[in-house]
């Protein structure tokens, strides 16, 4: 057999269902090989095959998607998508051609091989795996291979082929050795330090319950009616979003530098945080992290040590383990009585908002809070709703989206690179066939992957895409008014930034666009459209000067550092007696 349709059978075997890929000369046997056992999805740009299929592989239920690149440009293409993945620690099996063995440059020259680029020196330091096969490898040793992508802490994969290896004839009885078992990834927590977790708590007089990506859903969905029995506080970090409806009395929000001002208050009040399967990395705690939890005891569980230990936030207790198992032990056991503290819990969110009248919108445009407020009340629990990956758009959306039980969302905030959203909204449409997807991104990260509307196009995909229509980079023009005096420069249409007419690009790959300003919600066309199976665009009216608060701000010091204020203390201030009423617990 020839070895590329092997590796083709055991993917098969170890539960992928999909590829996404961009064709080459130096994967052509691998892409042969694959088109016979995958539905392979061709993309425009390799950075879309990455993305599409890490946020598969985060949402199907029946399968598990990986990326098919070519040498050189392919590989370097897709960099950008495994560094993501990285960040998120999400999935991502990466296959990657290359020239033949005896034209590889092994470090003696430049490049000897057509589109030769050492792919494995790239990619390592943002992959669990990365090498190169100068030999064919057996069955189990191919597996191991895979399967460290998903191992403990997940991250990408990337295995770099030869073409000649691709191509090589294989004795199918030799290769085909028995899968290893494979042990736990995660370190055994202790009974006892289980029952210490439920110990606290229990004498916690204002507990918090952090809930991060390393939850998976399926525990979540399987705990949420206990806990909520239980009274203990619930929040969520931006991975976890998805993991507590805004519904549950328990909820309290989205604390984050970005985050609803009220969970940051009360985070910050609480005096027992339980951190479960979150780094509490500065995006979470504040760039001012000595200032984190100040009246409060932290116990974080993690199964990365060196996120237990990297000396910030400051952590009272470390676990290393699941954080899955911590959190059905919690469930499993009864705990204290908190419900003075919930009700000041619920006091906090009545009085601040998630919408705060401090904003500045113009007139005719639409306010993106009331925009996403209402597209939140329209979304159902059976959608996947997309956030795009930076600006005004994904912090909107963060501060302000209310979630249903059932909706599955997905984003990412550590590589934060514009032009993620439209790739993983293919990922995750193709993934939940019968259901709507919704993607809201800003009209400059759009542009940085646009040609993919031809993904959504070609693969008829159920798609809705709101885009800010803001003219050109919000967040960066904001900074450069806040810190430059206005300086503007790359950041619109006046400062030099090519922005295509939306109605034409949308127009050229046939998919319906339109515009909707204030009262879209009630739009009979829009309704029809959002409604309707199939892709469409909508282009949402924001002024180019709108406002964006509130937010953690920083100050420029006399050296040029940067200071930031604490999580509670988010701009602009709250007035003197209202923020006396809510920070109860800090005032003392």
């Amino acid at each position: 057999m020839k070895y590329s349709d092997q590796m083709a059978e055991w993917l098969v075997e170890l539960g992928y269902t999909h590829c996404f890929f961009l064709a080459g000369g130096n994967i052509m046997h691998l892409l042969e090989s694959c088109s016979r056992r995958f539905k392979c999805i061709p993309v425009v740009h390799e950075t879309c095959a990455g993305i599409a299929s890490e946020y598969f592989t985060e949402i199907s239920r029946t399968g598990k998607a990986f990326a098919l690149v070519t040498a050189g440009p392919g590989l370097t293409n897709i960099v950008t998508a495994m560094a993501g993945a990285y960040m998120e620690s999400r999935e991502l099996l990466v296959l990657g051609g290359q020239a033949k063995l005896a034209d590889l440059a092994n470090g003696e020259v430049r490049q000897r091989g057509i589109q030769e680029v050492d792919g494995v020196s790239i990619v390592r330091p943002v992959t669990v795996l990365a090498t190169l096969l100068r030999e064919t490898v057996d069955r189990a040793t191919f597996a191991e291979m895979v399967a460290t992508t998903a191992h403990g802490r997940k991250g990408p994969v990337f295995i770099e082929i030869p073409l000649d290896i691709q191509g090589r004839e294989v004795d199918e009885v030799k290769v085909n050795t028995k899968i290893r078992p494979t042990r736990s990834p995660f370190t055994p927590i202790e009974k006892d330090t289980l029952n210490q977790v439920v110990r606290k708590l229990r004498e916690s007089k204002r507990p918090v319950l952090l809930l991060g990506g390393g939850v998976t859903r399926e525990t979540s969905a399987a705990v949420l009616d206990r806990l909520t029995e239980l009274g203990i506080p619930l929040m969520t970090t931006w991975n976890g979003i998805d993991r507590v409806p805004s519904e549950n009395p328990l909820y309290f929000g989205r604390p984050n530098t970005w985050g609803q001002r009220s969970s940051n208050i009360l985070l910050q009040q609480a005096d027992l945080l339980v951190a479960l399967g979150t780094r509490l990395g500065l995006q979470q705690t504040g760039f001012n992290w000595q200032e984190f939890m100040p009246v409060g005891e932290v116990i974080q569980v993690e199964c990365d040590p060196s996120e237990l230990h990297k000396g910030h936030p400051r952590v009272d207790l470390p676990i290393c383990g699941d954080a899955n198992v911590v959190l059905k032990h919690i469930a499993a056991n009864d705990a204290g009585n908190y419900r003075e503290w919930v009700e000041f819990c619920q006091m906090v969110r009545e009085a601040i908002p998630l919408v705060e009248p401090v904003n500045h919108t113009g007139e005719g445009y639409l306010s993106p809070y009331a925009f996403m407020q209402e597209l939140s009340k329209l979304c159902t629990g059976e959608d996947v709703v997309i956030p795009c990956s930076s600006g005004g758009a994904e912090t909107v959306l963060m501060q302000t989206f209310e979630q249903k039980r059932g909706q599955v969302m997905v984003n990412d905030k550590g590589m934060a690179s514009m032009g993620y959203g439209l790739s993983g909204a293919i990922g995750a449409a193709i993934a939940s066939p019968g259901k709507r997807t919704v993607l809201v991104e800003g009209d400059g990260g759009f542009m940085q992957n646009l040609q993919e509307l031809g993904t959504v196009s070609a693969n008829k995909l159920n798609l809705k895409i709101f885009l800010f229509n803001d003219n050109g980079y919000a967040s960066i023009r904001m900074t450069q008014s806040n810190y430059f005096g206005g300086r503007y420069v790359g950041c619109d249409t006046e400062t030099g930034l090519g922005i295509p007419q939306w109605d034409h690009l949308f127009a050229a790959y046939g998919i319906p666009v339109m515009a909707v300003g204030p009262g879209f919600e009630r739009d009979a066309e829009f309704l029809r459209r959002f409604n309707a199976t199939g892709a469409a665009g909508f282009l949402v009216k924001i002024d180019p000067k709108q406002t964006y608060f509130p937010k953690i701000t920083s100050r420029i010091t006399e050296n040029g550092s940067m200071v930031s204020t604490p999580l509670h203390l988010m701009s602009p201030d709250l007035p003197k007696e209202l923020a006396t009423k809510v920070m109860r617990y800090l005032n003392r």
